[in-house]
């Protein structure tokens, strides 16, 4: 099983980071206000970017680099632009 770093753009324009092992039901978990307290309060529009992993480790660190970046760069990223 692979796991999934996502980038969810929520309905204030904030952007929200995570990983998951199931992509479709996480932002479904999300969507009903079940996927945490960031997204129940910044309700998710729609899933802006996404990356696959083989490990939850490899997952679990690049979703603590994106979190640490700028909203720019986070951009620049779902774009497809260099970081």
């Amino acid at each position: 099983m692979g796991w999934i770093v996502y980038i969810l753009q929520c309905d204030d324009g904030s952007f929200y980071t995570g990983i998951t092992p199931n992509l479709e039901r996480r932002f479904q978990e999300h969507k009903e206000g079940r996927g945490g307290r960031y997204t129940s309060l910044h309700k998710p529009l729609m899933i802006a970017y996404f990356e696959n992993f083989k490990t939850r480790g490899n997952a679990l660190k690049r979703e603590r680099q994106i979190k640490g970046w700028s909203r720019q760069k986070k951009e620049n990223l779902i774009k497809g632009l260099p970081a």
